[in-house]
């Protein structure tokens, strides 16, 4: 801790200033975060010369981030609510460590309008959006009209929260059916439901609207029309409040549940003209709202009529952030840490290349044979793979209790090649080398994946595990 500290100069005002002679808002950060992206984000700290100060849950003392991390706090219980999602203690914990700012990870709090103002008023840095564009973003009527506004289109649907159930028939015979139903505030798949005619619209309606109560506290919906067999791709973009760039796209339509089980980029199913009409878009729409930090902006691609539209847009760091990184050899979260300090985007669009194709496979510890059930307990044996062109990215060690209450992730696998095939050949060699013993995990399910003609022939859609790969199978109903 002290030799990093020895690189910057303390000003009077309790500012730092580096090498660069720029001066940062910040030099202790408080990673409200758990697992893999808190050792993501320890990591990035400490070649930025910052201090971390690691929060964990009573179930996280062992962990991998509170023993990377310069201080470590534990803030409460195992459950989420308990310490991860309880802001009073995360306040406290980053008063009590003289830490000065916060940085949120994804998941949680992430995306949280309340939190990050808090954090704001509570003097600190939040290492992400402005509260308010959270907010916006976060209520998924007012970006589908921003996204309007910025001339990014969108699926024909409602563009308020759905008022009753005559509004919604006349909205739904409007847009065309199918339609979804969907949560104002939602996010995951949550508060999200199909409906195939008028029959089934009301009891979606309600489904939709109490499920998206219970996770969001907000039981507003809204409707938009239903394509039926689509691909997922999304544009990371980053800002610095005045000026927005993109640094390429991602295909993630390899999901369950509408989660994300594998995403790669470049997307194999754009052509170069569509490419740049989704990226203009994407850099347009986050330009228009004066957006900082990194984010992400979604589409769905119907594939037949070679169209996009907007889904919305993830005001944090995504998961999938790997890919982007070994495309482009950019360092996202110490971009994020950058801007967050005050300095402009380290680089310009015409400096942002992208390189050959990258996969990512998000190994879990479930059970794919019992409906991707998750499986918690002791890794007896953690031996992940290496070589050239392979990154992984974990908390997870030979000896760690995984514990039950939260997300089943265990590590991320990224493969890089010069084409998608190389990189495929390259990630089938990387889960073969994987050694996971002690609980169920997706590696398997991830080798077959990879063997899938159509996979190889990037011939898939959004339904593609459900209805293709898992055809038949007794549990193919829970996909």
């Amino acid at each position: 801790m002290g030799d990093r500290m020895n690189r910057d100069t303390a000003t009077d005002d309790g500012h730092v200033v580096g090498k660069s002679g720029r001066t940062r808002r910040f030099r202790r950060v408080l990673i409200a975060n758990r697992g893999e992206i808190a050792v993501r984000v320890n990591r990035a700290c400490r070649e930025a010369g910052l201090e971390t100060v690691q929060v964990h849950s009573s179930a996280d003392f062992d962990s991998l981030a509170v023993r990377m991390a310069d201080q470590s706090l534990c803030i409460g219980g195992p459950r989420p609510g308990e310490s991860y999602l309880n802001v009073d203690a995360l306040l406290e914990a980053a008063r009590a460590s003289g830490a000065d700012a916060v940085h949120p990870g994804y998941g949680f709090l992430s995306e949280n309008a309340d939190f990050a103002e808090r954090v704001e008023r509570a003097g600190l840095v939040y290492v992400g959006p402005q509260s308010e564009i959270i907010r916006t973003m976060g209520d998924k009527v007012a970006a589908r009209q921003c996204a309007m506004r910025a001339g990014v289109p969108i699926t024909p649907g409602s563009n308020r929260a759905i008022g009753d159930a005559a509004e919604a028939r006349a909205i739904a015979a409007d847009a065309g059916y199918p339609v979804l139903v969907k949560a104002v505030a939602g996010g995951g798949g949550r508060g999200m439901r199909v409906a195939r005619d008028e029959a089934e619209l009301l009891a979606a309606l309600e489904r939709a609207a109490s499920e998206a109560k219970a996770a969001f506290g907000n039981g507003e919906v809204y409707i938009e029309k239903y394509l039926e067999q689509v691909r997922h791709i999304e544009v990371q973009v980053m800002g610095d409040g005045k000026c927005a760039i993109h640094l390429g796209e991602r295909d993630c339509t390899i999901q369950r549940r509408h989660q994300k089980l594998v995403e790669e980029g470049p997307s194999p199913a754009l052509t170069a003209d569509l490419r740049q009409q989704m990226l203009d878009a994407a850099t347009g729409l986050a330009q228009s709202v004066g957006y900082r930090s990194a984010g992400t902006v979604e589409f769905i691609f119907d594939v037949k009529e070679q169209r996009f539209y907007f889904i919305e847009m993830n005001t944090r760091i995504q998961v999938e952030h790997p890919v982007t990184e070994m495309l482009t050899g950019l360092d996202l979260v110490k971009m994020q840490l950058a801007i967050a300090s005050g300095e402009p985007l380290p680089v310009r669009q015409g400096d942002v290349r992208s390189r050959g194709h990258a996969i990512e496979c998000r190994i879990n510890a479930e059970d794919p044979d019992k409906g991707f059930m998750p499986r918690a307990g002791r890794l007896t044996e953690f031996a992940p793979p290496s070589g050239p062109g392979i990154r992984v990215d974990t908390h997870a060690y030979a000896g760690y209790e995984l514990p039950p209450q939260y997300d089943s992730l265990i590590a991320k696998v990224v493969a890089w090649g010069q084409d998608r095939g190389a990189a495929i050949t390259r990630m089938r060699n990387a889960l073969a080398q994987f050694r996971i013993e002690g609980v169920k995990t997706t590696l398997g399910f991830h080798q077959r994946l990879l063997e899938e003609p159509r996979f190889l022939d990037a011939d898939v859609h959004t339904r593609f595990i459900k209805e293709q790969m898992w055809a038949g199978h007794p549990m193919q109903h829970l996909l």
